[in-house]
């Protein structure tokens, strides 16, 4: 064969495999390209995510210190108008001026004063009595419950236990029965 027949050939041996071999390399790069666009778009997605989700966070932790910040001012101030308002013992005029005993005209006979009830009627037997601890309260006089306990420095009472108002007394009691679980004298 001549040799331009020869180069012919071969030029078109060449031109059949270089073709699609340079399609499929063509294609390739294509694909890798698109793979690298599809990862970088979902970092970008992640780092966006992240940078939302700390933006929350950091606002999340800036409401909740504000809210602490307002709970502890509103403790502080609390603290600050039970001291200035509570029972002294000390002062035998720590009633006045305080709205529960606005009518307290002081002790009467045949009376007791409940704070923000006023006088209730007694049993004589019942107007000096010493109340003391396991003895029973009389049932008439149970629903004198005192208002606001923190006030005299009284702990909570327990479940099924109140304190009442009898005579100048305060007195814990089982609701139930009217066992007199402790007692504060003198009070007023």
């Amino acid at each position: 064969m001549n040799r331009l027949t020869k180069a012919a050939v071969v030029a078109l041996a060449l031109a059949t495999t270089a073709a699609p071999l340079a399609a499929q390399a063509q294609n390739r790069d294509h694909r890798e390209y698109r793979q690298d666009r599809r990862e970088d778009r979902r970092d970008d997605r992640r780092d966006n995510r992240n940078d939302r989700r700390e933006f929350r966070q950091d606002q999340r932790d800036d409401r909740r210190e504000w809210r602490q910040d307002r709970r502890d001012d509103r403790r502080d101030y609390r603290q600050d108008q039970r001291r200035a308002d509570r029972w002294d013992r000390n002062n035998r005029d720590w009633w006045r001026g305080r709205p529960e005993f606005r009518d307290y005209r002081g002790a009467r006979n045949g009376y007791w004063y409940a704070p923000g009830r006023g006088y209730y009627r007694v049993d004589p037997r019942y107007q000096s009595y010493r109340w003391r601890q396991g003895a029973y309260l009389p049932s008439a006089y149970r629903g004198y419950y005192v208002s606001d306990p923190y006030y005299y420095n009284l702990r909570p009472a327990p479940r099924g236990y109140r304190y009442v108002h009898a005579n100048n007394d305060i007195l814990l009691i089982a609701v139930a029965t009217g066992l007199i679980a402790s007692v504060l004298h003198d009070v007023y």
